[in-house]
């Protein structure tokens, strides 16, 4: 058996202003993105998509081609150039013969040109492979349309947010498509959607509603179902599609699979109000923190979330609204990651740890989505530090993987110490902290930039977490931006009364 396995993932905020280049889906953001057999050692038991499609086609023995590992932080729309590049390489692989493609997407892919970039790959696969089994496992936050349905033979989703099911995903939807292949089962799928668009903040899956209406999928695949996947949706691309949908897979059996999502469906509209995140001003989420963590405790840190600057919603990472009231309150024995400047890191690095600086940090990307002012801070401090801003994932999300913050310096400002990093990352992992010398246990507050994955890292470390409504294109305030493009009426943009 010939056994392509490829990845193409992004979620694009189309809100947001840094640039998805191709450089962007390289490891390290440098160069082009992995392919070939070497991407096999790098995914290997890895706790990743690509991790979870090798261990079952290596299982049953199978010749495997790799074309293109390309994978990218979430930002703006998909350079047109890259999108080409990537899409090439599969579709080139799928036109070369294969007995199936494993397709590692996520499914809120928007390029310059295209609005469904999964939908486009999968059209273009079809016409040069019209017959091809394909297995697609996507991210919870995934956008549909009828074209990543239509022309997949099957498709499984994320169950967890923070995502730490990611190799379990892939696993399953390989493991359906083989038994395709040998055992002559019939996947069957039947989706929908609904018109909402829940926060981001509302959609972990530690809280209801969410919660519950994963471990009502679960069980639908345990009662004999072959995947059901309920995804959010991403609520920052303003497309047509964007927001909550349920695709449910049988083997050979449509009424059931229907049955199945109408239920699905059902529970997440009379859930709608559930999804609404009630925000806090950002003067009274910040003086809560200092009040929580104003005595030491064995407890561990509290958690000061800038959420709103969410590098894995798209965000610039480079704002300092939260860091700046921070400061301005006074709240001592802090670590920061991070702020995104490699112009500051530069400039930290040539002074050399031990130096005085003074150094305006942040605010460099302008934010022509939002209504507010992108402004830099200027700081003094003192540079304590300086790394490759490289270190191996140990947490259950990307496991075994290696995390590049880029050239990163460490700037401490009293008992602040702020970590300014070159690439852009999501601090999930403690490790960030350790890599530059920082016990993130010892200190009584941790600072990130970070919505909901932080708390496979951190939410067993920290006694509290506070979240704070900074600025960012991943704002939690729908008002703050401006749909143009997403259908309507649509909820909590509009009111709706029923779905159809």
């Amino acid at each position: 058996m010939h056994i392509v396995i490829a990845q193409m993932s992004h979620e694009t905020n189309t809100f947001s202003p840094v640039v998805s280049d191709l450089a962007r889906f390289s490891p390290g953001g440098r160069g082009k993105p992995l392919e070939g057999d070497s991407a096999k050692d790098v995914f290997r038991g890895t706790a990743s998509c690509m991790g979870g499609y090798l261990t079952v086609a290596e299982a049953c023995g199978a010749d495997i081609t790799i074309p293109v590992v390309a994978g990218a932080p979430p930002s703006g729309p998909v350079e047109d150039d890259a999108y080409e590049h990537i899409a090439a390489k599969i579709v080139g692989a799928a036109a070369n013969g294969c007995d199936a493609l494993f397709l590692d997407l996520h499914g809120a892919m928007v390029t310059r040109s295209v609005e469904d970039g999964e939908g486009e790959l999968l059209r273009r696969i079809r016409q040069v492979n019209p017959d091809v089994p394909i297995a697609v496992a996507l991210d919870m936050h995934a956008n549909l349309y009828e074209d990543i349905v239509g022309l997949s033979t099957v498709i499984a989703g994320y169950h967890t947010y923070p995502h730490i099911d990611m190799y379990e995903t892939a696993e399953l939807a390989g493991r359906i498509l083989v038994d395709h292949l040998q055992r002559g089962v019939m996947p069957t799928m039947a989706w929908g959607n609904n018109p909402m668009l829940p926060h981001i903040m509302r959609q972990g899956t530690d809280d209801m509603p969410n919660r519950a209406l994963q471990e009502r999928a679960m069980e639908m695949e345990r009662d004999g179902a072959l995947a059901v996947s309920l995804f959010t949706g991403f609520p920052h691309a303003d497309i047509s599609q964007a927001g909550l949908s349920v695709v449910v897979a049988t083997d050979n059996d449509p009424d059931l699979a229907g049955k199945l999502r109408d239920e699905l469906l059902d529970q997440a509209w009379a859930d709608r109000t559930d999804f609404v995140y009630r925000l806090e001003p950002l003067e009274v989420s910040v003086s809560r923190a200092k009040e929580l963590g104003s005595a030491p405790s064995s407890e561990g840190p509290v958690l000061i979330l800038d959420h709103y600057d969410n590098t894995a919603s798209g965000g610039t990472m480079d704002t300092t609204d939260v860091l700046a009231e921070v400061l301005r309150q006074g709240i001592e024995d802090v670590a920061f990651c991070g702020i995104f400047d490699p112009d500051a890191v530069e400039r930290l690095c040539s002074a050399g740890v031990g130096s005085e600086v003074t150094v305006t940090l942040g605010g460099r990307l302008a934010m022509p989505a939002l209504r507010r002012e992108n402004r830099p801070i200027e700081i003094s401090g003192r540079v304590k530090c300086v790394t490759d801003g490289r270190f191996k994932t140990s947490i259950a999300m990307g496991r075994g993987l290696m995390t590049e913050m880029g050239k990163t310096a460490v700037l401490s400002v009293g008992s602040v110490d702020i970590m300014v990093i070159s690439r852009h990352f999501e601090p999930v992992d403690p490790g960030c902290f350790r890599s530059v010398g920082i016990e993130p246990t010892e200190r009584r507050f941790l600072m990130l930039k970070s919505r909901i994955h932080y708390r496979v890292g951190f939410r067993d470390l920290a006694r509290e977490v506070v979240e704070c409504a900074g600025l960012g294109v991943c704002t939690s305030d729908y008002s703050e931006i401006t749909f143009k493009n997403v259908r309507r009426p649509i909820y909590p943009l509009d009111e709706v009364k029923a779905r159809h």
